[in-house]
């Protein structure tokens, strides 16, 4: 068993309160510069869709379908994945507007389309487990709106025979608001 002299204990004391003082000194300069950086970036500027933009997309979307002899349903969500627009054609089935609004929030929420989603989390892949989060639906269909290189909204298009067909009417709803969005 090993003593300590009052002369020891006294030194460790010493040094285990220089110890502190510097760990605090050192904490208190980290947390200086953090909120020197929060200041600096306390707030940003995003961009989203219109109101009117969404809808027109919706619309292209819609009469893309249409032509194709398909009854859908689209959602646009804005770049939070809040719905902005949705339309369901006449005889779209009664899913379809549920449907079309977790495609484009899965494509906002993961900033990528659902096609590619649904390859990256397929059983195996070491994203897989991204298709238990609530609301996500990892099948064709929700494709990202962008503007010079920043996601303002996506679009969700349910109803058509596959997930490459409801690509194909994202895809003219995207083009319709191309020319609106491109800066």
């Amino acid at each position: 068993m090993m003593l300590i002299s009052a002369r020891q204990l006294k030194s460790g004391d010493i040094l285990l309160k220089q110890m502190t003082s510097l760990f605090i000194f050192v904490l208190s300069l980290s947390l200086t510069a953090g909120i020197a950086k929060a200041e600096e970036t306390a707030l940003f500027t995003s961009q989203s869709l219109t109101p009117e933009t969404a809808l027109t997309a919706a619309t292209a979307a819609l009469h893309k379908c249409r032509e194709q002899g398909f009854q859908v349903a689209v959602a646009v969500v804005d770049r939070m994945g809040v719905l902005q627009a949705l339309i369901r054609d006449r005889y779209a089935g009664a899913h379809t507007p549920d449907t079309a609004r977790s495609k484009a929030w899965t494509a906002a929420s993961f900033r990528s389309s659902t096609t590619e989603m649904e390859e990256v989390t397929r059983a195996g892949q070491l994203q897989s487990g991204v298709r238990h989060v609530p609301g996500a639906l990892m099948i064709g269909g929700g494709m990202i709106i962008e503007s010079a290189g920043s996601l303002v909204g996506a679009i969700g298009v349910s109803g058509a025979p596959g997930g490459k067909q409801d690509d194909s009417c994202a895809s003219a709803g995207i083009e319709a608001i191309e020319d609106l969005v491109t800066f």
